[in-house]
């Protein structure tokens, strides 16, 4: 049965939610025995999905390479963290090794591209996406070719082009096929954004165009969200109260945070400054002294920033709308990835 939403808010989880190391055989074993409770998110990203989620049209879905066998401590670490989703997706790995589809373990476009599109098509008509993905897989790829799809830009034989390139088997290819055949088209997919875990140089992100965000953090996330409308202001005040509680943020980090996004042309001058407006507002009705304290400071320091950036021009400046190339796109991820085997082996 198909279900309405106005809004769909997908999220991978390793790396991308969750810290989590699989480059080694050993990381990958340590994190299948992890409990919930060893199992940590990043600052903001907990309080980012709660804010998203207090509007109840809005819907919440998981699309995660972690094997389906980790569900229920996955599923624990989210009720933890006060997370609620409306759908939640895992790669079955055990019945890969069962049909000795080696490929399939670790290849991400064969799997997570049909999961995508098959969640859409379980959607009323056409709502707007958000997508957030990280940079040690092949998320971006994945994500522009979902939104192109979508928007009627990728053809069926491009398609079964990247399939090929992605190693796909028979099979997935002709799931992959058949299920972009029967998505609605419409150009739905408005923003995406990358968590640099690795911290991928940001211009490197360029060709993907802008609807292609790389973030340091999620207190930047909130910030995009903020000037997409979104989010409100007192939701981003939230989201970096939370952060403010790890040892890992001050102020003045989140701070740098919409600075860096306004000097890479990533977040518009006038809407950092209509922010650090609404924040000053929030910290004078502020009912307890620890949240004006707070919001004061943020605000201050959002306009000092600003003032010492001045009119710069922006680092970055991304084509709207691209025409990437799928197939090297893909091709060169599976290359990439071979060769970072074979150099862990080494």
């Amino acid at each position: 049965m198909a279900v309405s939403a106005t809004h769909v808010f997908r999220w991978d989880l390793d790396k991308t939610y969750l810290r989590t190391e699989f480059d080694t055989l050993r990381d990958l074993v340590k994190s299948a025995f992890e409990t919930a409770q060893d199992k940590q998110a990043y600052p903001g990203a907990p309080a980012l999905l709660r804010s998203l989620r207090q509007s109840p049209e809005h819907r919440i879905c998981l699309v995660s390479g972690s094997p389906s066998q980790m569900r229920k401590v996955l599923a624990a670490k989210l009720a933890l963290d006060g997370v609620e989703y409306d759908e939640f997706v895992l790669k079955n790995n055990l019945r890969n090794i069962g049909r000795l589809r080696l490929r399939a373990l670790r290849a991400q476009v064969p799997y997570k591209l049909p999961a995508l599109l098959e969640s859409r098509l379980g959607l009323l008509g056409t709502p707007p996406e958000t997508l957030f993905g990280d940079d040690a897989e092949a998320d971006a790829i994945i994500y522009c070719l979902y939104a192109d799809i979508l928007a009627g830009v990728v053809s069926q034989g491009e398609l079964e082009r990247v399939m090929e390139a992605a190693r796909a088997y028979d099979d997935q290819t002709a799931r992959t096929l058949a299920l972009a055949e029967r998505v609605r088209r419409g150009d739905a997919v408005g923003r995406i954004m990358i968590h640099l875990d690795r911290r991928s140089p940001t211009a490197g992100f360029a060709p993907y165009g802008a609807r292609l965000v790389p973030i340091y953090n999620y207190f930047q996330a909130a910030l995009i969200l903020y000037g997409d409308r979104v989010l409100t202001a007192q939701q981003v005040l939230f989201v970096a109260r939370e952060m403010l509680d790890s040892p890992e943020h001050e102020i003045p980090t989140l701070a740098n945070s919409l600075q860096d996004l306004v000097r890479r042309g990533r977040l518009p001058r006038a809407i950092a400054l209509e922010l650090a407006g609404e924040v000053q507002d929030a910290a004078a009705g502020a009912a307890d002294r620890d949240g004006r304290r707070v919001a004061e400071g943020i605000a201050a320091a959002f306009h000092d920033r600003l003032r010492h950036l001045g009119g710069a021009p922006p680092l970055e400046q991304p084509e709207t709308s691209p025409r990437l190339d799928y197939v090297e796109l893909v091709d060169a991820e599976f290359n990439n990835r071979r060769g970072g085997r074979k150099r862990h082996r080494a």
